[in-house]
């Protein structure tokens, strides 16, 4: 059976540190403020959103919530955008994915102020990443970036300090992913590229998904397809990090992993819940934290 590579003990850890920030900054008049854009019924964002607020408010830090109808437009949701970019009560700014297909994502994420980017999104973080120019911070977790820094997205580099964590090097090694996203697969390969491990990205159009993910030491997926990935997909002794989060209709949350049959073939694997998302959420609240320092000059 596999080993579980659970992601508590490492948000604890993290939020425990934001925590002591917040605190430290109250002391000077200082709060952490954290907006929540939330735009119609997915079922997947209203728990995270919940998820969210609940570690938020044990981490000391404001939240703003702006949650909005389905039939919200293009233009309301960049006129929000545009107030909290001036509200100097938000240090970041979360939008929810995914929006409904009417209103163009690029768009809303991109008219985020880079400054309050705090899940690494928009195309001047996303490009600051492929250029190679905020990577350092794979290498530096603490809350000790540049000014000029952006932000890394916080799924991946929530998977990259989980596999830290748990002492798993990418290096040398074989990672397939499975999902191309711009919030999850591509910045994921990069990183995983960075950490000098040998990268294979497959989607939809991959013809043989099986024959690709058999050759992985570590395979990563995040494709929101309950269930995608089964044992005769999975080498043995791998290493299996399910980053899907899927709301069923009986209310079961589940990942992309055929859980029960996986866990007899990887060496290690991530639950669905309580993998990947809680450091997912612990990382967004850090880079929170580290906007509202930048924003008013405190080391």
């Amino acid at each position: 059976m596999a080993q579980l590579i659970t992601g508590q003990e490492l948000s604890n850890r993290v939020i425990d540190t934001v925590k002591a920030e917040t605190t430290r900054l109250a002391t000077h008049g200082i709060r952490a403020g954290l907006a929540l854009v939330l735009v119609g019924e997915d079922r997947s964002s209203h728990m995270y959103y919940q998820s969210i607020q609940r570690a938020a408010k044990r981490a000391g830090i404001d939240i703003f919530n702006h949650t909005m109808p389905a039939a919200t437009t293009l233009n309301e949701m960049l006129n929000v955008i545009k107030t909290l970019n001036n509200d100097e009560r938000a240090n970041g700014i979360l939008v929810f994915m995914p929006l409904p297909r009417h209103i163009d994502t690029r768009k809303v994420v991109n008219a985020i102020a880079p400054e309050k980017d705090v899940d690494g999104q928009g195309a001047i973080s996303v490009g600051r990443l492929s250029a190679d120019e905020s990577t350092s911070q794979l290498f530096e977790p603490g809350f000790t970036l540049s000014i000029r820094s952006t932000f890394l997205p916080c799924t991946p580099y929530g998977v990259m300090r989980m596999l830290e964590h748990h002492g798993i090097e990418p290096r040398g090694k074989k990672v397939v992913i499975v999902g191309k996203s711009l919030a999850v697969g591509k910045p994921l390969a990069m990183m995983m590229l960075v950490k000098e491990a040998t990268v294979t990205v497959c989607h939809r159009e991959t013809s043989d998904l099986g024959a690709e993910t058999r050759q992985a030491d570590i395979l990563c997926t995040a494709t929101g397809r309950p269930g995608l990935i089964k044992a005769d997909m999975v080498k043995a002794g791998a290493v299996v990090v399910d980053i899907g989060i899927n709301v069923l209709q009986d209310g079961r949350t589940v990942g992309d992993v055929d859980f029960d049959s996986v866990s007899k073939t990887a060496a290690m694997i991530t639950p669905v819940p309580g993998g990947v998302g809680p450091v997912t959420i612990a990382i967004l609240l850090k880079n929170t934290v580290i906007s509202a320092k930048r924003m008013v000059g405190v080391g």
